[in-house]
């Protein structure tokens, strides 16, 4: 990529030349840092202690005796690992100097994949089982693979060096395994010393911080600093790093975490995410005697009402934006629409029980472009959000005024999820298309502009906005427009209009298409689950399954041609797509006003 475009890639939006000067000045220190570390590469850095050494304290005490969790562990210990293949396209990732490694190959390979697996989350389920069973074996497989794993992966180079907030997440999952293994006369202790150090210094070297903007991924480097910094004491720059981590994940959460507890990033499941990160790194600090404000307790406790707001009766989450699977300490993996069991969590660490509670009634989270209608069973999720980060998004998708229904304990309409990042690209594209939600595509045109090559880059063209909403007993309304399409040669903004009547179990939708009376290419689209049965005459649109159906019906006399029942997909695992239905209406002609109404 050249350099004007990089620039331009970087720096979009609105800009202020100060902001631009001090983001080049940065770039331009970071890249003579960079030339350093090359040259010293294969110089091995000396463990630099210091005594005494503070007491640390850790949340994780409990182990359970869960049968599913020691089959796992016996598995686990009989695995040799290949850390740097692709085990889907079989690609051994080089051990080149880190900065030199493309991530995207167009052959298949993922190296969110690989990845994954080198966050060494397995390690906590092996200490887990031995804090449990006191069997040294467990030790032994933990210590084999931790030093299969430094043989393969020498300090910068490589895959699993190439980004710092893999090597964050990896620290973070390292102290916990250690604490696990605490008991334990086979670690090797000075090893890991040496590991945690390494982690520290590259962290520390390679922050991902920007003056335009910062993510999840800027917020995981400084956790991860912080995690180092209370819970390896041992290390000489531990306080350091605990002091710059702490501040800077702080100063973060104030830009990151949006007024009404929403992650401004435009997606539930970076929301889980990062809400994971603050809660376990908040109670690590608190039971460290390491103060943080009430803002920030305020902030963390906003996080989790927002994720009970947006929970379905079924207490799964719609997959809004991106969705990769990531968690911050999995202390057990979840399914990636799985986010019920972070309020069950925090409950318990937070000693909140009302967290446990169920949401019962409609919510409105305006600044995340969220809005619930629910009533008993019945759930609507409307969606307004921006693009994330302030407009300069990289996990938003073109979902801008889309609804997700679900009914009698059934997710009916949904969003479609993610699938892959990088391994490929076009169903990358295809997943965060306008037409791969349900809502409204115009002359083929996407709601925000995306280009082919550029996976983590969307534009800020639609701009959602809320004119209306209310709730009361009986009905909910709300009506939003988005203005995406007004780059058209005869521009057109997008009003959406949904009425819950919550007596008759029903959603109006009306679609309206402001602008000059001239023909447009529209299409309307409604993505439902998998599993489900659907049949479709002149009018309506049956979706069901053996316990309950909901009925889709066109309300507007104007649309007289039938609808096409099209096969797409729907992930709700990262790597993971199942066949789905999705219900196209298609017209030409001037803009006029749709209206369907879902009912049971």
């Amino acid at each position: 990529m050249g350099t004007l475009r990089k620039i331009k890639r970087a720096i979009r939006g609105e800009v202020k030349l100060t902001v631009a000067a001090l983001e080049v000045l940065r770039r331009t220190r970071a890249s003579w840092r960079q030339r350093n570390e090359r040259s010293s590469l294969d110089r091995e850095d000396q463990l630099n202690l210091r005594s005494p050494v503070r007491q640390t304290k850790f949340f994780l005490n409990e182990t359970g005796d869960d049968p599913e969790l020691l089959a796992l562990a016996d598995q686990l210990i009989h695995q040799e690992f290949e850390w740097n293949r692709d085990p889907r396209s079989g690609y051994l990732w080089p051990l080149d100097y880190h900065r030199d490694i493309k991530l995207m190959r167009s052959d298949g390979s993922d190296i969110r994949v690989v990845w994954e697996l080198n966050r060494l989350a397995h390690f906590i389920t092996l200490g887990r089982v031995y804090k449990l069973t006191k069997d040294e074996k467990f030790t032994v497989a933990f210590m084999d693979q931790l030093r299969s794993w430094c043989e393969q992966n020498p300090y910068g180079r490589g895959p699993n060096w190439q980004c710092a907030m893999e090597v964050a997440l990896r620290a973070v999952n390292l102290i916990a395994a250690r604490e696990m293994f605490r008991e334990s006369t086979q670690v090797n202790t000075q090893l890991l010393l040496r590991l945690f150090q390494q982690h520290g210094n590259y962290i520390s070297r390679n922050l991902e911080f920007s003056y335009i903007a910062t993510s999840n991924h800027y917020l995981s480097d400084v956790a991860g600093l912080l995690w180092i910094g209370v819970m390896v004491p041992e290390l000489r720059d531990a306080d350091a790093w605990r002091s710059f981590g702490l501040k800077e994940m702080l100063r973060e959460m104030d830009k990151q975490v949006l007024p009404d507890g929403a992650d401004f990033e435009s997606s539930t499941g970076y929301h889980r995410f990062v809400t994971e990160l603050f809660l376990y790194s908040f109670v690590l600090c608190r039971d460290n005697g390491i103060e943080i404000e009430a803002k920030h307790w305020s902030k963390l406790h906003a996080m989790l009402l927002y994720i009970r707001g947006y929970l379905r009766p079924d207490g799964f989450a719609p997959l809004i934006g991106d969705t990769d699977g990531g968690q911050f300490l999995p202390l057990q993996p979840r399914r990636a629409d799985d986010h019920r069991y972070l309020l069950e969590v925090a409950a318990e660490l937070l000693n909140d029980s009302a967290l446990r509670e169920p949401e019962t009634g409609s919510k409105a989270f305006p600044h995340a472009g969220i809005y619930i209608m629910r009533h008993e069973d019945l759930y609507l999720c409307f969606n307004a959000s921006g693009a994330g980060i302030n407009g300069r998004g990289s996990h938003g998708h073109n979902d801008a005024l889309s609804i997700e229904v679900s009914a009698r304990g059934r997710a009916f309409i949904v969003d479609p999820g993610t699938y892959v990042y990088t391994g490929d690209l076009q169903r990358r594209h295809d997943f965060r298309s306008t037409a791969y939600h349900s809502t409204v595509k115009i002359d083929g045109v996407e709601q925000n502009t995306i280009e082919p090559d550029m996976p983590f880059v969307i534009g800020d063209e639609a701009r959602p906005r809320v004119l209306l909403w209310e709730t009361a007993k009986d009905t909910d309304k709300i009506v939003s427009e988005h203005y995406g399409y007004r780059r058209l040669r005869h521009p057109v903004t997008h009003r959406r209009t949904v009425i819950f009547n919550k007596q008759e179990a029903s959603w109006l939708v009306e679609d309206e298409f402001l602008g000059d009376a001239v023909d447009h290419d529209v299409e309307v689209r409604f993505h439902f689950a998998p599993g489900l049965n659907v049949t479709t005459d002149k009018t309506n649109i049956e979706i069901s399954d053996p316990d309950t159906n909901l009925t889709l019906t066109v309300g507007s006399l104007s649309l007289s041609n039938s609808p096409a029942l099209e096969h797409q997909f729907t992930s709700r695992d990262y790597g993971e797509m199942r066949e789905s239905i999705t219900a196209c209406w298609r017209f030409s002609g001037p803009p006029r006003k749709l209206s369907w109404k879902l009912s049971l």
